[in-house]
């Protein structure tokens, strides 16, 4: 996973243009039109990309011993697959020769590296530009280990402006507290996309 995931950045990297890098599933919808989420990106002056320290089994029950001293249990990091970094941090992902290959060999069932290396690389080396959260939505209120899936009756215009601010949820934004915390959501599955093409012009202000 994270080897593909590499190769995403290292190919959008070609590309002198592309300034800010995402990654989202196919069950991932935008909570807001293209003009607002290029404008939040761009002018962001952090990388998103979720890490915390989580004990027990899912958590510093994966990290291995056999990663030290270059990562020790007091840097071991979860967090949402999720991401979004801009140029700067792409390019050290792609270039790290250092952390990655300790993944490789270390980092075996029950240990799931794409809930670990960059939550880990970014705590470790980048911490004081991430603003330590991702902007992918996801619902783990029924537990499991896979999040609840949406289908078309889910989809409503409240459900939609809900999660538009926040879900509840209070974060920061350059400094400023803000309500505006996710600009993505997950997990929707197929037949949700008549409800979402026909409320998105009017909820998320998309051309119709």
């Amino acid at each position: 996973m994270i080897e593909a995931e590499r190769r995403l950045l290292a190919n959008a990297l070609l590309d002198i243009a592309n300034e800010r890098f995402v990654l989202l599933s196919e069950t991932c919808i935008p909570l807001f039109n293209f003009s607002t989420v290029y404008s939040y990106l761009i002018n962001s002056t952090r990388t998103f990309v979720q890490a915390y320290d989580l004990p027990g089994p899912v958590g510093r029950g994966r990290y291995s011993p056999a990663m030290s001293p270059r990562i020790t249990v007091r840097d071991w990091r979860k967090g949402a697959q999720w991401f979004e970094m801009d140029r700067r941090l792409a390019i050290e992902v792609v270039a790290d020769r250092t952390y990655f290959p300790l993944f490789q060999r270390h980092c075996k069932r029950p240990c799931y590296a794409d809930e670990h290396y960059l939550p880990t690389l970014v705590h470790k080396r980048f911490g004081a530009t991430n603003a330590n959260r991702t902007l992918t939505w996801v619902d783990w209120s029924k537990g499991g280990p896979h999040p609840n899936r949406f289908v078309r009756n889910d989809v409503t215009v409240e459900f939609l402006d809900r999660l538009r601010a926040g879900n509840g949820a209070r974060c920061e934004y350059n400094g400023k507290a803000t309500k505006v915390c996710f600009l993505f959501a997950r997990k929707f599955l197929p037949c949700t996309l008549d409800r979402l093409l026909r409320f998105a012009p009017k909820v998320m202000h998309f051309n119709s």
